[in-house]
């Protein structure tokens, strides 16, 4: 007897296709895909032009002074500025010849976050002259 006699379901022809192999490629091809995409940040960097005041605090030839404030007010050679004018007068003062110190002031008061902020500034104006003028004030804070 043959095997077709004794089930003759078997006999027939199989008419469906197995897809799970394909299914299994194709979840590959795809993970492999993901992960090889380079990550695609989209930014546009815009120069806005700034407001400035009609007569800006000057800027010295030889040394220029920041100095943060307890209530976060950042002061240029003792005029208040905000970030963006401090990032301006700092590009100034990169392309002087001779490039003038940068003296940084923080008071012991004065938060961390706006610190850190002014420092990021003087970093991405590529400021090569920079030091901190009254450590002494923190001899007591410790």
């Amino acid at each position: 007897m043959s095997a077709a006699t004794l089930n003759p379901e078997s006999a027939d022809p199989m008419m469906d296709i197995n897809t799970t192999p394909l299914i299994d490629v194709m979840l590959v091809l795809l993970i492999m895909f993901i992960i090889t995409i380079p990550v695609q940040t989209h930014a546009v960097k815009l120069d806005l032009p700034q407001n400035t005041p009609s007569n800006p605090p000057p800027i010295e030839p030889v040394r220029n002074k920041i100095v943060i404030m307890p209530n976060d007010a950042v002061l240029w050679n003792g005029n208040p500025v905000n970030l963006v004018q401090l990032r301006q007068y700092l590009d100034i003062t990169t392309t002087m010849t001779p490039v003038p110190e940068l003296h940084l002031q923080p008071d012991p008061q004065a938060r961390y976050e706006t610190v850190d902020e002014v420092l990021a500034v003087a970093k991405r104006a590529n400021v090569t002259a920079m030091g901190f003028v009254g450590n002494e004030a923190y001899a007591h804070e410790f």
